[in-house]
């Protein structure tokens, strides 16, 4: 999940939306009308930025779905031929109960369009992001409906990333693969708001060694790591596999203690494939922004890996894996894997074995709801034993500090900023009631603008931008007149005067109807922080009916967003007088005028040609077709004296404006 280059998607563990688009029109109307609620809706507004920055996720799961299974392929693929039987043998046992859902090959060659069964291959990827336990997971796979529409969406996405060939096709296939996995696993981003567990633990210098880095990651009390998550359910796999192996337990009992076993070493060798993808590598430290935007980059564009064997190789991450990226991570899984079928056979040292496996049901320890380990992940032994396979790992980068790497800014947390902007109205009619020529006018504005930067945090399409700005707007004069033979006049005799205006513009996500996120937020963000959670990444990626969210192009990236901003114009009237026509009225059938009104605009297809980011600020061009609307709020006759107030009219336009923004983030 990535928002990287173009894009960029806690508070150490909650923050942003994932992902995550959101905005209409006549309720826009409503909201500019009282000259009184744009103040309010402007604060609830910048309130649900804050609401989401605490309670939103930052997705930092490592490989996708399709490539954490094609690892777990590859590894069964490799065993050898003992190995292998005893893997089918356990495989055939589960099936025995479990036919239905269970697929007859523990790693099916390939997969139909729509699954109808659950391999073990898929264990590994259902782990962690799907499930937050071992126990979970395997009520997942056996019971839970919906996993097999998970699997769906995951043969889809293989298939479309297989034949990207250009950037932006990868990145909207993984689009609408996030978008199809939310609706069928409702949990999925609230999931992520825990994380850690995910990412290997940053060395705290250059010259630590593998032992002594181990023992750091796996004592007890250590916040969760990839690699001590990975020891804490391979060694209880390890455990259970070896009591099966005594031949002292019932056939119901051996059958589940084996079966708790496979799911424990399945949710282990997640973590162990985690720690192989580059993001995850680079060294989880710094505040959210600097978290994420660091994975996305490394994930890729890669980084120069160093095994804790000494192998150097260039690795890349999630969304980007390589075949060598996946045959590198498959050994390891293989080597694993294998440990736990030499344990069913006896073949484990005593003293590597833990001396508590929790029975025989799958480890119940929470990797999303705990932040570090109650008890040591490993023993000294342990460890030991497993070292092989911790040796074939990337050594993570250094914290934070001399050496460390470059860190990259996701767009996220709070900021303030300028923009400034052109456009070209067309104008449908002028404000009197005979005025019915069509006409045009441009104009210019700067803006002092605040909010929260939300955007791509489930996927690089995702736009959960929130801000209120406020600034000034100056019009030239319509390119006609309205007057009959007065075009010497100049502005005048215009249809509308060059004139200026106090601006405010609004921009918020929605999930159903523009605004119902500032409605539901102060609301929610108390009473149902789970439920605002899954409405915003859904507005955050475009919506319910997600036909707002971003496309990608090779010339850059198009959005549909009626709804999702509104701008309004106060034009004050007072100096800003022109002629009407007013037949009947002496003495050339004209009234010289000055008129208040409110124009509110609804951008409707965005368009974004680049992006640049530093450590702490953006700018970005955006190109916006729009309709709006200049609501007359009140007339008033300068001349001549006593003439009765002409009657006028709304006028309707259409435009294109041209934004230049900057933005200086503070988290």
């Amino acid at each position: 999940m990535s928002p990287s280059g173009e894009s960029t998607r806690g508070l150490e563990t909650a923050c942003c939306v994932s992902q995550t688009s959101w905005a209409h029109c006549k309720r826009g109307a409503l909201f500019i009308r009282d000259r009184a609620r744009p103040r309010a809706s402007i604060a609830r507004a910048l309130a649900i930025g804050l609401a989401l920055t605490w309670l939103l996720p930052c997705p930092g799961f490592a490989w996708l779905f399709p490539e954490h299974r094609s690892i777990a392929v590859q590894a069964i693929v490799q065993l050898d031929p003992a190995q292998r039987a005893e893997l089918d043998k356990l495989w055939t046992e589960a099936r025995s109960a479990r036919g239905e859902r269970l697929c007859p090959q523990p790693a099916e060659p390939t997969q139909p369009p729509k699954p109808s069964c659950v391999d073990y291959a898929s264990w590994p990827a259902i782990a962690g992001d799907h499930s937050c336990s071992s126990r979970e997971m395997l009520g997942t796979v056996l019971n839970a409906p919906w996993i097999l529409d998970v699997e769906e969406v995951s043969v889809k996405l293989q298939t479309r990333l297989a034949a990207a060939k250009r950037r932006d096709q990868r990145i909207n296939a993984v689009r609408d693969s996030n978008l199809e996995l939310q609706r069928a696993d409702p949990d999925l981003a609230t999931r992520a708001s825990s994380n850690d567990a995910h990412f290997l633990q940053a060395r705290p210098d250059a010259g630590i060694t593998p032992h002594a880095y181990g023992e750091l990651v796996l004592a007890a009390g250590t916040q969760l790591n990839a690699l001590g998550a990975y020891a804490w359910y391979h060694l209880r796999a390890l455990a259970k596999a070896a009591r099966v192996s005594r031949g002292d337990l019932t056939p119901d009992a051996r059958a589940q203690a084996a079966l708790a076993a496979l799911a424990d070493e399945a949710f282990a060798t997640h973590f162990l494939q985690d720690s192989f993808a580059a993001g995850h590598v680079a060294g989880s430290w710094g505040n959210t922004a600097l978290r994420l935007g660091t994975h996305d980059y490394y994930n890729e564009y890669g980084i120069e890996a160093v095994t804790w064997k000494g192998e150097h190789y260039v690795a890349l991450g999630d969304g980007y894996m390589r075949p060598e990226d996946e045959k590198r991570a498959a050994v390891a899984v293989r080597d694993s894997l294998a440990q736990v079928l030499d344990a069913f056979q006896g073949k484990v040292p005593e003293d590597a074995i833990p001396s508590s496996d929790g029975g025989n049901e799958p480890e119940a320890f929470n990797v999303c709801r705990e932040s570090h380990f109650p008890t040591a992940a490993a023993t000294k032994a342990s460890f030991q034993f497993i070292s092989p396979i911790v040796l074939q790992t990337p050594a993570p980068a250094l914290a934070a500090g001399k050496g460390e790497l470059p860190r990259f800014h996701a767009e996220l947390g709070p900021f303030l900023g300028v923009s400034s902007a052109v456009s070209v109205e067309g104008l449908q009619n002028g404000f009197g009631d005979n005025q019915n020529g069509k006409s045009w006018v441009g104009s210019l504005e700067l803006a002092l603008r605040g909010g929260f930067g939300l955007e791509g945090v489930m996927s690089e399409s995702g736009d959960g931008l929130v801000f209120a700005e406020i600034g000034l707007r100056y019009d030239s004069a319509s390119k006609s007149t309205g007057c009959g033979n007065c075009t010497a006049a100049g502005n005048l005799g215009a249809v509308v005067p060059a004139r200026s205006a106090v601006t405010l513009r609004l921009r918020s996500p929605f999930w159903l109807i523009p605004g119902d996120l500032i409605v539901a937020a102060p609301v929610l963000a108390f009473t149902s922080p789970k439920t605002l959670t899954k409405m915003a990444v859904e507005a955050g990626n475009g919506g319910l009916i997600p036909y707002e969210a971003g496309i990608a192009t090779p010339v850059g990236r198009f959005q549909f967003m009626l709804g999702r901003e509104v701008g309004i114009s106060l034009y004050n009237g007072k100096s800003d007088t022109f002629l009407m026509p007013t037949p009947g009225v002496p003495p050339a059938n004209t009234t010289l005028v000055s008129l208040q009104s409110v124009q509110f605009e609804f951008p409707v297809v965005e368009y974004r040609p680049f992006r640049s980011f530093s450590a702490d600020q953006s700018s970005d061009v955006v190109i916006q077709l729009y309709f709006g609307v200049d609501v007359p709020t009140s007339t008033s006759v300068s001349s001549p004296v006593g003439a009765p107030t002409p009657g006028v009219r709304d006028i309707w336009m259409g435009g294109l404006r041209v934004v230049f923004d900057w933005r200086h983030y503070f988290q």
